[in-house]
């Protein structure tokens, strides 16, 4: 029992720095703005389009444009198959329509983040860590979390933008691409159902999910790589709890969003 209290009591101490750390890093993110414009800057440009020789391939924009088309890719194989088998396969257009814009893009594009841009937050802050490299800026009078933390938290939503554009853009074109030169169906028949059963709504949810999961995934590994310890073996633990706690959020806020928007009645009206 004893052992039992203890382990709650250091959970709870967690839970409570934790919560700490993430009210100080968003009630940071004006002063971040303000003094440190050409640090937010230059994370902008570094995680849109990563840096040095991996700018060409290795950017968070590139590599969730591959995830977003094979994503849309799928839904195109499975969708067309599921259809056809019951003799609809013309509306190939309303699963595209559907399931890319609330499912497939905000789901994505958060993948996408945790596992590059959150996972460089982490290897980065980690190591700045176990260096000592945070005690010197402490030391110097620099404001450590808002200088480290929420100048990231801010960058990456700002970054999110247009990686969610790019993930609904790369993820409808999968599935019209693979529909209409795969499978051979006009794409005039895939447009029409396409535009008459895609609602803006559920555009502007999907980006709004997008914007809150880019800054919880951003708290998770700035808060995770802050508190690195134990040397290289210690920020490796890190970035993987990090990465994995952060993808469970966001698979509960696709949870959450989809029963509180279109759990009532899903603004689905399938008529002739």
């Amino acid at each position: 029992m004893r052992s039992i209290g203890q382990r709650a009591v250091l959970s709870l101490r967690e839970l409570g720095h934790q919560a700490q750390f993430y009210f100080i890093a968003v009630r940071s993110l004006g002063e971040a703005l303000v003094r440190y414009r050409a640090e937010v800057v230059r994370l902008i440009a570094q995680m849109g389009l990563g840096s040095g020789a991996l700018a060409l391939i290795g950017g968070a924009t590139v590599v969730i444009g591959f995830l977003t088309l094979a994503g849309g890719t799928v839904i195109a194989i499975q969708g067309y198959s599921s259809l056809s088998g019951i003799g609809v396969e013309a509306f190939s257009g309303f699963i595209s329509a559907f399931v890319n814009i609330r499912l497939v893009a905000p789901i994505v594009a958060a993948i996408g983040l945790a596992a590059t841009i959150g996972a460089g937050a982490t290897a980065q802050l980690g190591a700045m860590r176990i260096s000592e490299e945070i005690d010197a800026l402490e030391v110097m009078g620099i404001r450590s979390i808002a200088y480290l933390a929420s100048t990231r938290i801010f960058a990456g939503l700002i970054v999110v933008v247009p990686l969610f554009c790019v993930a609904v853009i790369m993820a409808v074109f999968g599935t019209r691409l693979s529909i209409t030169i795969a499978y051979g169906q006009s794409t005039g028949v895939y447009d029409h159902y396409f535009r008459t059963f895609l609602n803006p709504v559920d555009l502007l949810w999907a980006f709004l999910q997008a914007l809150f999961m880019a800054i919880v995934i951003m708290l998770l590994h700035t808060y995770y790589g802050f508190t690195a310890s134990g040397g290289p073996v210690g920020v490796g633990e890190a970035v993987g709890r990090a990465t994995r706690t952060s993808l469970i959020v966001a698979s509960f806020i696709t949870l959450a969003v989809s029963l509180a928007v279109y759990g009532q009645n899903g603004n689905f009206n399938l008529s002739g």
